[in-house]
Order: C-alpha cells, then structure tokens, then sequence
C-alpha cells in the first residue's frame, strides 16, 4: 500500500539512487509488482535477503510484501556455520544472494538461492508481468529479523504488516518531503533501521541513496556528492564520521537532518556533533526490532534547548532519548510489574498498535499488549525518557544493582577517553566487580589510577572500576551494539 500511494502520487520522484538516472516510484512499484509475481511462483515460504546494500533490498522488500511472503533479511557478516543455521532454520525460503553468498551456503534443503542480478533483472523485464500491489492481509507477517540477543541462538522477531504500516503512517507524513531530499541508507538491511528507513523514505517521497557498508570517508563523500538531506547512523558510525569532517573541515553542507539510534550515544559524541555540524536538526530515536523501530524520540529542538541550557536536569536531557511518541504508550515497572515513581529506575514497558512483541513461536506481550522491552530506565518529571541499558548487562555488587551505561558515561567524560565499556566479573567478595575498557582519543595517555579517581569523584567508590584497560578497539557489531559478552570474555 505505502509503495503504491507513493508510485500514484510521487511517480516521477527519483526513489532510488542519484538524482539523475535514479529509479522512480512509479519503476520502483512496477519492478516490486514483477518480483511479487516471480516470488509468488517460486517455491518457498519465505523471501530472504543475504547481500549488502543495493537497489535490490528495496526492491526484494516490497516484491516479497506483494507474493504474500514474510521478507526476511539475514546478517551476512555471521560466519559460516552461523549464517547456514540460520538460513537452514528459514527454510523453506527463496534467498537473493550477494556476491559470494551462494558458495558460502552450499546446499541446503528447502533452500532455492537466486543472485542479486537475476532479481534486478526481474524487475526491469518488461514482458513480465505483476502482482497486485494493493493486496495483501494486514495481518501477515512482513518481516522476520533475527535478533541478536544475549544468549542462546537469535530469535526470529515477527513484523506484521499492521505493525509496520501502523509505525509509518502515525510518524511520517505522506509525500512530506521536499523534492530535493535525499536519505543516505548505511545501516545494514538485516537491522530495523534499514526497514524502517525504507518504508518511511517512500512514504514520504524522500530519494534514497543506498551505501553498500558503511566506512566513513565513503559516507561523507557519498553525502556531500548526493546533495544527503537526511541519515541515520548508530554512534559509533557519527564518531567517526566526525573524524572525518573534523579532519577536512569541509562539514556536510546540505545534510539537515540527522538521526541516531541503535545504542546509547555518549553525550560528549553529540555534544561534538552540535558543535561541528550546528546547522543539522539531530534526532536521537529509541526503538527495537519489536516495536518496528522508533517509540520515543528527542527533536532538534530538544537537542538544541539542551545544549545551550545552564539549568542540570534540562542539560541532561541530551542523554535522554526524548518523548514517547503519541502514538505509543510507556510506562516504566519493577520487577513484580507495579508501576515506579517518576524519577524512579525500572523496566521499560511499551504498547502500541506498531508494536509487535512477537516472536516465531509465541508472542512477548501481556494480557492488555504491553511488551516488556528488557530495557532499565526513569522517566523525568517532564516525561523525557532516559535508557539505562539492557536489565541482563546490570552488575550486581554486593547486592546492589549497577548500571554499566553511568560509569561509560562518566568514563567518556574525561578528555582523554574516546570510548568507554564496563562489565561486570565473578568476584569471591562481592559477587561481582566493575571492569572497564577504554579507548583513549588519539594522542592522549592518561593512567588508571586518574580514571578511577576521575570516576570516584562524579559517582562513588562502589561504581569505580577496579580495574581499567586500555584498547585500541572495542568490539561492537556492525549496528553499533557492544557486543559485552566478547568483551567480558577477554578481560576475565
């Protein structure tokens, strides 16, 4: 339906790639309709994707909507064995595969695989012919994303399509976008933020250049040579990509806004962003595969109000992560689910026609349709809402609960530090003990004891490190989470 709408009322828009030569909404639905129909022909329940960025993502992503096939894109950077368990527990599904995918694969039953270029090739064959792309049951499912999760084998989060048109048409304005924007899509296909990112450009009428991977320099460039209005990357993509602009000094001059999400984003990060970039409208969006993407949001004016404010709990708003949207509902729980005080820690909880709270398998959600998002946080007297970071990440000292996500806070305060994790170890004492790593900014040395001191004095002696390591890196996924249960392994 979005695309649809789009191809009737934006049909000359460029929708993919550069201005001139890109493909329009209205050869965007025609291509989608004939891969409806192929999809459909083929054999298979399921629609996966196992590629980069391209044309084809788009494309796969509506044609499968339109076959009546749940879409079903897949994390390629996994290794081997992990990436044909996946694709085996996807079965029976059509795959359309990157350069390289099919011989990583091999044979696998129930699995037919096709290459990107037959799938562009499909959609540009004019004696093709084309599905119904007004059809479709709002209650099937739409997309199937393999969460990462903290332990056991991902599990397979269900978007129905009432879940995802319900996100889209109570946050984006139909054909909202001027003529001249452009969105430049980094985050990979397999995560929320490369769906969402998707749908909601359609909708609006927004041209959407894909990136293949993200790397910096390439990000910078591709925004100021396609005139970029708008992005979306996770923090630790704008860290680097401030490395860039604060390098050339050059800045991206047509990018007016700029959101950001997937992780907490330290605010001495954004607070470089504002500083650098002062004419972007910074959004910062929370949302997870669940609730198809984006539930609270902190706008530019928020940022803006904050930055320049002198008053501490307006200041602190740049951690936040906003306002719920109206559309959704938040509330914040103990672990026995009674509501918290304002001001008090607790359990994220959210409802929602967008959120699905499904999983093959079973549903997440309670009796009313609140899903428990496994997130800490507090919500302000104003209702701006602050992640404290996942429950499972919490250290457990004493028996008192620490949150990891205030100690990298206060760590990435200090001038010498880039980048901060904290976890928690066995400890024979205390059950647990603090231990961070950090990466420090380039040319700088700092000693642990000065760190630990630096720590003591914004918060106290029970969420001081006692032990801090200097990295070169810390290992994050390719969306910008840290991935914790790496990094404790590497420092017990």
């Amino acid at each position: 339906m979005l695309l649809e709408m789009a191809a009737d009322g934006l049909g000359e828009r460029t929708a993919l790639g550069s201005r001139d030569g890109g493909m329009t909404f209205a050869n965007l639905a025609v291509g989608a309709r004939r891969l409806g129909a192929y999809f459909a022909a083929r054999n298979g329940e399921r629609v996966a994707l196992v590629d980069l960025n391209s044309e084809a993502v788009p494309l796969t992503l509506f044609g499968a909507a339109i076959a009546g096939k749940p879409y079903v894109p897949i994390n390629y950077r996994l290794a081997d064995d992990q990436l044909r368990a996946i694709v085996t527990r996807t079965a029976p599904a059509l795959i359309v595969a990157g350069e390289g995918v099919a011989e990583r694969l091999g044979a696998i039953d129930g699995i037919e695989i096709v290459s990107r270029k037959e799938v562009l090739d499909v959609a540009s064959d004019e004696e093709l012919v084309e599905g119904d792309g007004w059809g479709g049951d709002p209650d099937a499912i739409a997309v199937l994303l393999y969460t990462s999760g903290t332990t056991g084998e991902p599990k397979a989060a269900v978007l129905r399509h009432r879940n995802l048109a319900a996100y889209v048409v109570s946050t984006v304005e139909f054909g909202g976008a001027s003529d001249d924007d452009a969105a430049l899509v980094s985050v990979p296909p397999y995560h929320i933020a490369g769906v969402s990112a998707v749908l909601s450009s359609t909708y609006a009428g927004r041209r959407v250049v894909e990136l293949e991977a993200f790397e910096p320099k390439t990000w910078v460039e591709t925004a100021r040579r396609e005139s970029v209005t708008h992005a979306m990357v996770v923090p630790t993509m704008l860290n680097r990509i401030l490395d860039v602009v604060d390098t050339d000094g050059q800045g991206v001059p047509s990018l007016r806004a700029l959101s950001y999400g997937g992780g907490p984003m330290p605010v001495s990060v954004i607070e470089r962003a504002m500083a650098l970039l002062p004419d972007v409208g910074f959004v910062n969006a929370y949302g997870l595969t669940e609730t198809s993407s984006t539930i609270a949001v902190l706008g530019p004016d928020d940022h803006r109000a904050a930055f320049a404010s002198t008053d501490p709990a307006v200041r602190a708003r740049l951690g936040s992560v906003g306002q719920p949207l109206p559309s959704v509902e938040v509330a914040i729980r103990d672990p026995y689910g009674e509501h918290v005080a304002v001001g008090e820690p607790g359990e994220i909880w959210v409802r929602g026609e967008q959120v699905s709270g499904e999983y093959l398998g079973g549903s997440n959600t309670d009796d009313e349709g609140w899903f428990a998002t496994r997130d800490g946080g507090h919500v302000d007297e104003d209702g701006y809402l602050f992640v404290h970071g996942r429950l499972d990440d919490v250290i457990v000292r004493g028996g008192e609960n620490l949150s990891p996500g205030e100690i990298e806070a206060a760590l990435v305060e200090h001038p010498a530090v880039e980048e901060a994790a904290v976890v928690g170890l066995p400890d024979v004492e205390w059950g647990e003990k603090v231990v961070a790593a950090v990466v420090l900014t380039p040319g700088a040395t700092v000693s642990e004891d000065e760190l630990r001191d630096f720590v003591r004095a914004r918060l106290r002696s029970t969420k001081t490190p006692e032990r801090i390591q200097v990295r070169e890196t810390l290992p994050f996924s390719e969306t910008g989470k840290l991935l914790r249960r790496v990094l404790r392994d590497e420092l017990v």
